[in-house]
């Protein structure tokens, strides 16, 4: 869209003139349907994000339809249309279709949902919105989180349906609600959220009046599942202007009830100022990780630059001579991590990854600046394991000081630790380090069957292995047998 400080009417008519290109470019697919569905009798509108996206000339192969039919009369006009059907929605009036068309000179493949006209509501109790059918877009469309997304185009005939004035709001970049917003977000307290996604993936501006009922409402976020704030938290996360999003949600309290390691970490400042502000720290090094990334947005990055200091507040210590220390902080952020990252029903894979993250990214500052030893090499990469690339990132982007000869030689450092790592991984097979001897091999040696103590022989093999790399086998066995005797 034209920026906000543009006139209104020459923005419309832009944001018109890339609707109808947009529109015309999926209606071999969309009008299709539509006439199927006015043979049955019912009618079809294109609707919500497809409608805004396609004002803001982003459309893309994901459409989304409402229609006056019920979820088993869509059903029978779509199933011997579609390449596919999916009923995972059904429950709350969706239908899910993948049709494959050609458009142009492109194949596509679009994946499309067709909801029922509807009205939805939670009670003060229940964690599930309460789903009621509604008989006429109107009604459909003011239950809409969003002005700018409660627009729709009536097919075939292409009439453009805005009774909430979402087409003028798209314009002037602002999200507002079609009714008051303490009524929306009543309905569904995980609109609050929504907004500060929007926000992030849009960069538009939250109306004054829709920040202050997130305020006075914030509490309301409780009743919503999990899984559903989780969800929402991704893709606030993996947004082009994540910090603008997460700015809203701290400071009207939603991250209090949803993230409150994220808020925490606004310590008031002593005295000296002699720590940084770790929760602006924080924002910045996620930014900074964020343009690290090669193969676009990536969660597990993301979440662990957020949460890479959240154990700063619990550790924080005052010293004599008037310094602040977080020692072990790593370690404590790691544990919280951990705990927050399951109470969201994160995966476990992806809790054991970020926490693990969290815990090593210190590690490269415990070495100092100096010269590295290949023992130390090898244990950096043998901790990081399969997030290595991850926690070169993380570590870079951990580097916010503004003093310009400090970063350098920091910058400087981990170049020379990579350096490193990529030499050693040339002649040592890094990625993979076992001991020169295997378990079979410590069993025969030793004369000994299983049990744990060829466990430990295993361990103090590795141990060798990472300390002075690579030997021979007689140098191994000989190694091998020094400990034997010890141990007798």
């Amino acid at each position: 869209m034209p920026n906000a400080n543009e006139d209104t009417p020459t923005a419309l008519s832009q944001a018109q003139q890339r609707a109808v290109s947009e529109l015309l470019r999926v209606a071999p697919v969309a009008d299709d349907l539509a006439r199927r569905f006015q043979q049955a009798g019912f009618s079809l509108a294109l609707v919500g994000g497809s409608v805004r996206d396609a004002l803001l000339g982003r459309l893309g192969n994901d459409l989304d339809f409402t229609t006056d039919a019920r979820p088993e009369d869509v059903l029978k006009i779509v199933r011997p249309w579609a390449d596919a059907v999916w009923e995972v929605g059904i429950a709350f009036g969706t239908v899910g279709v993948q049709k494959s068309a050609r458009v142009g000179d492109a194949d596509w493949d679009f994946q499309i949902e067709i909801t029922t006209y509807r009205s939805e509501a939670y009670d003060r109790t229940s964690r599930k919105p309460e789903v009621s059918y509604g008989d006429s877009i109107e009604e459909d469309l003011v239950r809409r989180d969003f002005t700018v997304n409660a627009m729709a185009v009536a097919l075939p005939e292409k009439e453009f349906i805005d009774p909430h004035g979402g087409l003028v709001d798209l314009a002037a970049r602002v999200l507002r609600t079609p009714g008051t917003p303490e009524a929306s977000f009543s309905d569904d307290p995980l609109r609050m959220m929504r907004a500060a996604r929007f926000a992030a993936q849009l960069d538009f501006e939250v109306a004054p009046e829709v920040v202050t009922a997130m305020s006075e409402m914030a509490e309301r976020i409780e009743i919503v599942s999990a899984e559903r704030v989780r969800d929402e938290l991704n893709k606030l996360i993996l947004s082009a202007h994540p910090r603008k999003g997460l700015a809203l949600l701290v400071d009207s309290g939603i991250a209090e009830c949803v993230l409150p390691e994220l808020p925490a970490l606004r310590l008031e400042s002593d005295e000296h100022h002699r720590h940084k502000d770790v929760y602006e720290h924080t924002l910045i090094v996620l930014e900074q990780a964020i343009a690290l990334e090669e193969d676009g947005p990536d969660l597990t990055l993301r979440l662990a630059a957020l949460l890479h200091d959240i154990g700063k507040p619990r550790t924080r210590r005052f010293e004599k001579d008037g310094r602040v220390s977080f020692h072990h902080h790593e370690v404590v952020g790691a544990k919280m991590t951990k705990k927050r990252l399951t109470a969201l029903k994160y995966s476990n894979e992806l809790v054991k990854d970020i926490s693990r993250l969290v815990e090593l990214h210190l590690r490269f500052h415990g070495y100092g600046t100096g010269e590295w030893t290949d023992s130390a090499v090898r244990r950096y990469v043998r901790d990081a394991g399969p997030l290595l690339s991850r926690l070169h990132k993380l570590t870079r982007s951990d580097c916010t000081t503004r003093n310009k000869r400090k970063a350098a030689a920091l910058s400087r450092a981990y170049d020379g630790l990579e350096e490193r790592i990529a030499q050693l991984q040339e002649q040592e097979e890094l990625d993979s380090i076992r001991p020169d001897l295997d378990g079979n091999q410590i069993m025969e040696i030793l004369g000994v069957g299983p049990g744990p103590v060829i466990g430990k022989a295993y361990k103090h093999m590795l141990e060798l292995r990472l300390e002075r790399g690579p030997m021979e086998h007689d140098q191994a066995v000989a190694a091998l047998k020094d400990w034997w005797s010890e141990q007798s």
